[in-house]
């Protein structure tokens, strides 16, 4: 399995879903991680270990590293590759603290599978706008495009590469959008399954333990 140095994720990346969980928008990208050791492959069992787990469709973006002070307009050359990612989250624990504890709460064993391939962005008409959908027992409850992210792809490459030196491999997950589980109370139980699609990529299906 890939061990990247470092997995981000950005939280209310989509207006749709910031608005279904009643936050506002972030003025600068919201910026968490995700712990390595919850990146997993892409047919693996989510072991849930919660009543409030939940699930989040996410575009991710797996660096290729030898980046700083990465410009906007360079960004997608630093790039080695799209894929599927599911920021599975513990809204019990995320929300156990205040502020909350997003690491933690996204980073349970298992906690984020990738896959089921990764491809190189001159594969897509446009990178930057790709369809992206999640289904939990055959029901549609995500489907958006990645041209609808507040900030894109580029501009979190340029943010965050500000602050830090990207490293082969290292990971952005670049945020969900609406018809996550804690809008509606709608968690995952053992026995469901999670299918992820995203165009151009492939699908990806997990079932939850």
């Amino acid at each position: 399995m890939p061990a990247p140095r470092n997995a981000f994720g950005i939280g209310l990346n989509y207006r749709s879903h910031a608005a279904e969980s009643n936050m506002d928008l972030p003025e600068n990208p919201l910026v968490f991680t995700k712990f390595s050791s919850c990146i997993s492959a892409p047919d693996v069992d989510v072991e849930l270990r919660t009543e409030t787990g939940d699930y989040e469709v996410e575009l991710v973006v797996v660096m290729a590293g030898g980046g700083r002070d990465i410009p906007a307009e360079k960004a997608w050359d630093h790039v080695l590759g799209l894929t599927i990612g599911q920021d599975i989250s513990d809204r019990g624990l995320q929300f156990a603290s205040k502020p909350p504890h997003f690491d933690l709460g996204k980073s349970r064993d298992t906690y984020g599978p990738i896959g089921p391939v990764l491809v190189s962005t001159d594969s897509f008409a446009d990178p930057g706008d790709v369809h992206l959908s999640c289904d939990i027992n055959g029901e549609r409850r995500q489907d958006d495009r990645t041209s609808n992210l507040l900030f894109d792809v580029p501009t979190l490459i340029s943010y965050l590469s500000a602050i830090i030196a990207f490293a082969p491999g290292d990971m952005i997950f670049t945020g969900t959008p609406e018809g996550v589980g804690a809008a509606t109370k709608n968690y995952l139980k053992p026995g469901d399954t999670i299918v992820s699609v995203i165009e151009g990529i492939g699908t990806m299906t997990n079932r939850c333990v």
